[in-house]
Parts: C-alpha cells; sequence; structure tokens
C-alpha cells in the first residue's frame, strides 16, 4: 500500500495540465530514449488534439523510487465536470495547476470543491512563471483565498506549492529555475497519502470504462477494500439493491500509457476489470457471497437540452452510413453508458430524442464524435432548462470571467449587460480588465462570437454554472434575419455577385443548396427568400461569358459551435460526415408562414 500513489491532475482549460502530465511521464522514464513520443501524449482523441483540449479523462501511471503513481488526467472545461466528478473517486491526492497571470478561474473553483469536499490532498502548481507580465505571489495569495471560501480543512490549507513551466520542464518550491521536475515528483510521495486499506471483504467502484473489439466493455476503478483476483465468482452489486454473480476472466493494470495483465490487484490500486457484463458506472464489483455496494456517485445535473432528429432534407442519405431513427436511438444509448453527464429522453416525434447534457461544448463534441462516426443528423436550437422552486419559476445561472485590454472594457460590459448579466468585480491589471458576472444562462447562447467580434479578439472568456435563481425575463436574440434558399441546385457566381448588397453568405459559388436552406445573413432584421441558382442568361445580342467570381466576398465559415449559437427556434443544423448547413425546420416557405400564424394565433 506504501508503494502506492493515486493523483488527479485538475487546472483550467489552456493552464498546461496535459503538459505536465507528458513531464510526468518522461521522468517516469515511460518512453525509452530513442522513442518518440510527441507532445500532449494524453490528448489521444482527434477532437481533443484538433481543439486543445482534454475531454476524456484518462489513467496512466509511473514508477518513481520504486513508488507507483497513479496519474489521472482529466478535463478542464465545465462542460465535462461529469468525467472529472468520477474519476476524483479513484485519487488520494490531486495537483491544482493554476496559470501564474490568470490565477484559479471559475472552472478551476468547480472541480477544487469537489476534491476537498472528498477529502483529497492538494497540492498547488503555479505554472507559467516565465510568461512576462506573470504574477505568482499574488496567485498563491488568491489560490489560498479560494481554498478558503471552498471551506477546506485546516490540513488542506496547509498545502505545498510548487513554482515552474511545464513547458520547459522544471518545478521548484522557490520561483528558482531547476534542471527537472522532480522536486514536484519528490512532493507528490512526501504529501500525497497512501490509499487507505479497509478491513473487509472486496469493494471496488466502476468510475470509468474502457472498450476492446476484442474484450468488450471493461470496468475500470479503484479497489477500495480486499483483493480482487482473475478467475474468482464475484457479485455486481447495483444501486438498487440487486447483485448479480459474475466470473473475472482478467485483470489488467496501468503501466506506462498502457495496461500490463495482472494476477490480483489489492486494495489501493487502480484496475481494469474485463468479463463483467451489464455494469454501469457507479456499480460495485463487490464480494461474490456477502455483496456491499457503495454509495452512488452523485453527478450535478444538465443545465440545457437539444433535440437531436434524423436528417429530413432533401439531401438525406447522400453522406453518412447510419441514418435512420434506430442507428439514432442505439448511439444515444450507447453514449448514455460513458458520458455521467448526459440524459437523454424520447419526444412525441418518434424520429427525435431530446438530449440533456451541461453546456454547448458538452454537447457539440458528442454531435462532432457522432457525424465522424458516419452519422447523419439534424439538431435543434439548445435551450436551457428551467426548474419550478417553491413556486417560483427558476433557470441557471452562471460565473462569467473575461479579461480583456482597457480599451474594449465597456463594450465588454455593455454586451453582457444586455443579455441580463450583472458586473460584481472590475479589477485593473497590467493593462488589461478583469471583469466577473453574474449572469443567466441563456445570455450566454451567442455571447462568445459577439465578444471576439467587439473587442477584436481580445477576450478571454471564461464561465462556470453558479446555481438556479428566480427567471429574470425575456433576452434579445440574434438582430440580425438570414437569407433562404428560394429553389434546390448549384449555387451561380451570378447570382451571389447580384446579392451581395444583402448581407454576408455562408456560401460560396458552386455549393449544392436546396430550398429552405439558409445561405447567409440578412443586413436587416428580417428573413429574405432567394434565388442563388440563376444562370447569367445567353440571348443573340451578349455572349454569356464568364461569370465574374472575382469580386465576391469570401464565405462566411462557422464552427458548429457557433452554428449552435447563432440559430433560432424556427432554425435546425444538419449534421453529416463532410457538411454542417443551417436550414430552416420548415423548408417550404408558405408552411413556415402558416407556422408562424398558428403560433401568432
Amino acid at each position: 500500500m506504501q508503494n502506492i500513489r493515486n493523483i488527479a491532475i485538475i487546472a483550467h482549460v489552456d493552464h498546461g495540465k496535459t503538459t505536465l502530465v507528458d513531464k510526468i511521464l518522461h521522468s517516469g522514464n515511460v518512453f525509452r530514449e530513442n522513442q518518440e513520443s510527441g507532445e500532449l501524449i494524453m490528448d489521444n482523441n482527434d477532437i481533443e488534439r484538433e481543439r486543445g483540449i482534454t475531454i476524456f479523462s484518462k489513467n496512466a501511471s509511473v514508477m518513481y523510487k520504486d513508488v507507483k503513481i497513479n496519474v489521472i488526467d482529466t478535463p478542464g472545461h465545465a462542460d465535462f465536470g461529469g468525467e472529472v466528478e468520477r474519476v476524483l473517486k479513484m485519487a488520494d491526492g490531486v495537483i491544482l495547476l493554476v496559470d501564474a497571470f490568470e490565477g484559479p478561474m471559475p472552472q478551476t473553483r468547480f472541480v477544487l470543491g469537489k476534491a476537498l469536499e472528498l477529502g483529497l490532498k492538494p497540492l498547488v502548481v503555479i505554472n507559467k512563471v516565465d510568461k512576462e507580465n506573470c504574477r505568482p505571489d499574488e496567485v498563491y495569495d488568491k489560490v489560498f483565498e479560494l481554498f478558503f471560501n471552498l471551506d477546506a480543512t485546516e490540513e488542506q490549507l496547509d498545502f505545498p506549492a510548487y513554482y515552474g513551466s511545464s513547458k520547459q520542464g522544471w518545478f521548484n518550491t522557490e520561483n528558482v529555475r531547476t534542471e527537472n521536475i522532480l522536486p514536484l515528483m519528490d512532493g507528490i510521495l512526501e504529501h500525497v497519502p497512501a490509499p487507505e486499506a479497509h478491513e473487509g471483504e472486496l469493494q471496488m467502484q466502476i468510475t470509468s470504462l474502457d472498450y476492446s473489439k476484442f474484450l468488450g466493455r471493461i470496468a475500470v476503478g479503484k479497489v477500495t477494500r480486499g483483493v480482487i483476483k482473475e478467475g474468482d465468482w464475484v457479485a455486481l452489486a447495483k444501486p438498487d439493491g440487486t447483485a448479480k454473480k459474475q466470473k473475472v476472466k482478467e485483470i489488467y493494470t496501468f503501466s506506462g500509457l498502457g495496461k500490463v495483465k495482472a494476477t490480483e490487484v489489492k486494495a489501493g490500486d487502480i484496475c481494469a476489470v474485463v468479463g463483467i457484463d451489464g455494469f454501469q458506472i457507479g456499480d460495485t464489483i463487490a464480494d461474490a457471497e456477502n455483496p456491499e455496494a457503495l454509495p452512488v456517485m452523485h453527478i450535478d445535473e444538465p443545465t440545457m437540452n437539444m433535440s437531436f432528429g434524423i436528417n429530413n432534407s432533401p439531401f438525406f442519405g447522400k453522406d453518412g452510413k447510419f441514418v435512420t431513427s434506430r442507428h439514432l436511438v442505439d448511439r444515444l444509448t450507447d453514449e448514455l453508458e460513458r458520458n455521467l453527464a448526459l440524459r437523454v429522453e424520447p419526444t412525441s416525434d418518434s424520429n427525435t430524442q431530446l438530449v440533456y447534457g451541461r453546456g454547448i461544448m458538452h454537447l457539440s463534441v458528442l454531435i462532432e464524435t457522432m457525424r465522424r462516426e458516419g452519422y447523419e443528423l439534424t439538431v435543434g436550437q439548445p435551450q436551457v432548462i428551467f426548474k419550478e422552486i417553491d413556486g417560483v419559476k427558476c433557470e441557471p445561472y452562471e460565473t462569467l470571467v473575461i479579461d480583456v485590454p482597457d480599451d474594449y472594457s465597456s463594450k465588454a460590459i455593455d454586451l453582457v449587460t444586455q443579455r441580463k448579466g450583472d458586473l460584481l468585480v472590475m479589477e485593473a491589471k497590467e493593462g488589461m480588465q478583469h471583469l466577473e458576472f453574474e449572469i443567466p444562462s441563456r445570455g450566454l447562447i451567442g455571447l462568445r462570437s459577439l465578444m471576439l467580434t467587439s473587442t477584436a479578439g481580445e477576450a478571454v472568456m471564461a464561465h462556470n454554472f453558479l446555481e438556479y435563481k428566480p427567471f429574470k425575463g425575456a433576452i434579445a436574440g440574434r438582430s440580425a434575419g438570414v437569407i433562404i434558399s428560394k429553389d434546390q441546385g448549384t449555387s451561380t457566381p451570378y447570382s451571389i455577385d447580384k446579392l451581395q448588397d444583402r448581407g454576408k453568405f455562408f456560401i460560396e459559388p458552386g455549393e449544392e443548396v436546396y430550398e429552405g436552406m439558409i445561405v447567409g445573413e440578412h443586413s436587416r432584421n428580417n428573413d429574405l427568400v432567394v434565388n442563388v441558382i440563376e444562370a447569367k442568361k445567353l440571348n443573340n445580342i451578349r455572349a454569356a461569358g464568364k461569370d465574374d467570381s472575382s469580386s465576391i466576398a469570401p464565405k462566411i465559415e462557422m464552427t458548429l459551435e457557433e452554428c449552435m449559437e447563432y440559430i433560432q427556434a424556427d432554425e435546425c443544423i444538419e449534421v453529416t460526415p463532410n457538411f454542417i448547413r443551417l436550414r430552416k425546420i420548415h423548408l417550404k416557405e408558405t408552411d413556415r408562414k402558416r407556422y408562424e400564424k398558428s403560433m401568432g394565433a
């Protein structure tokens, strides 16, 4: 037991957490001297590498001074808080990584609060002290204040602090450059307690799952009591009190970035178990004769929902492999098994499911993953979830933090207050303004793109769920209307060139369009139906000549998340493996007018 340390690394997005994990893996000599390991080793998912963020928590381990250190890399974005909440159960200590300039951010507060509640021993690492304008001493005071506000115990308040740069590969207890991160590794051995060995029969809570084409679903968790052995009969204890006997086929422990087969695993170590069927995250693998289930993990509720339906556009089935409602339901059911913060409910329409998540990024990563797997689907406008508390209609509120240059601070404040946000804190630091707001979650939808446009891309935004509070009234949506295609066909340079004074386009000449598809943003606040497939006419006086496309402005490229924030209630997004298209829910103009009349009535 003394030879094991289980530690989770928590930090805000972009504070250097995965880079630190890289350095820990290198210091444990996980790689051969001639082996190319690359950077951000733990971010091995395509979407993670493209976005530069961690989405899925992962396990690795290193041997240091004959002690096995199990490292758990966690997501930094609040939308993936469900991942963090469950994997913290495997840890006995946490490394809180904080940027030496930005200090603790709202999402840091959320995850740290969960870690302190579980009684985990914290180590604070102040990273990026090599950056200009960094203020490590001030950040240390802010971290201490945060611990105090989160009701940390006396022992937790007496945390060790390390300074350094994970990119340059050094950390020390004082802000003096050293050769390596070994002082931090020694600190993990010294300050993180060894796992407690509880007396009694086997108990192991499943906190994560893995999948193999050859072995099927694999249960991952920490053995909290007893010993689990290969070939043993165990009980899978469910939260409802039922237990089912099953046989353990194989056991693996984590070694480096991979797994190694083991015959038995004792209490305190993290392992992966093969052969258990029908398990869910939160179930307990217990003694076969006397099964005792561990308390169920509580995961914070979702705050947002979206409708997921089959693709019913004229281009249905042209691009994807999985296009039916059965495919959609099966895929969402699979996702529920590993994505604890997600909920799915059927709707009155058998082709549409209502999917609940933590935020726009949480839902967009699911949609992006599905389209890469070959699914075609239609998704609606994100809606926040309202609740009735003591007879009062309430909605989710978030803490919003914006760091913006002094010149743009008034624009930033104006934008947030228009969306019912209240300014709580305004501090000047090094030519920047640090602004903190309390804002309804509805007000955040579409705010990021507006904020970046108004501040010339200089604003840095972060937000985190706060609590449910009374409904704050209507919030103005998008101010501009959209340009809608009148017919199906191929867009021409001739038509787009003629319509450029009407607004900005989301398409370019040569793209396939259909009736009801949104092809641009109107310069006024009403919707405009146009013909973008008209070709230049031939006659006997003037030759058709070439369409002059050189004067056409480039199309506006929008990411999936930007599309989700852009659409209104009567619009949706068509998502296929190769295309993301905006469209009206009702494609025909007559249907839209009929719908508007019925809504007005």
